[in-house]
């Protein structure tokens, strides 16, 4: 595949991972609404995402056969992240709406993904914010501040 097509495909993909996160969001923060519950409704959710990967981990036939110990300990701690997203997501959304909750997510994401990229945190490919990248993060933000705009 040449470089081109992977960007396309790559890109493609993570549009619909984007996608999504809304309907997530959406899902969550009813289930959490509904069983008046947010923390339960994001361990229901662990849950269910939790043996999706099992079952996938085991159909994709790459069960490691031990866990490499040279890895640094903050590598493992992604899982914190997700989970206090997915907890401030279910307990806000329903209150805030899912769109302002999901804009002032992408507000921390455009923010946290320029300064890894820049600074090549967590060993990250370097991708400095330049002038151009600049000017395209600022227009991201007015972009989001106009559209949680009442």
């Amino acid at each position: 595949m040449t470089s081109n097509h992977a960007f396309y495909l790559y890109a493609a993909v993570m549009l619909l991972a984007g996608l999504g996160i809304p309907v997530m969001a959406a899902l969550n923060g009813g289930l959490g609404a509904k069983l008046q519950n947010p923390a339960l409704a994001t361990t229901i959710l662990f849950v269910v995402g939790g043996l999706l990967s099992i079952v996938y981990l085991i159909a994709s036939g790459s069960l490691p056969k031990s866990v490499p110990t040279h890895i640094p300990v903050y590598y493992y701690f992604g899982g914190a992240f997700v989970i206090f997203y997915i907890l401030t997501i279910t307990w806000i959304a329903p209150k805030f709406g899912v769109g302002n909750a999901v804009s002032f997510v992408l507000l921390g994401q455009i923010v946290s993904m320029a300064a890894i990229d820049n600074f090549r945190l967590f060993g990250a490919p370097y991708n400095p914010v330049n002038l151009v990248r600049f000017a395209g993060l600022i227009l991201m933000v007015i972009g989001v501040f106009l559209a949680v705009r009442r």
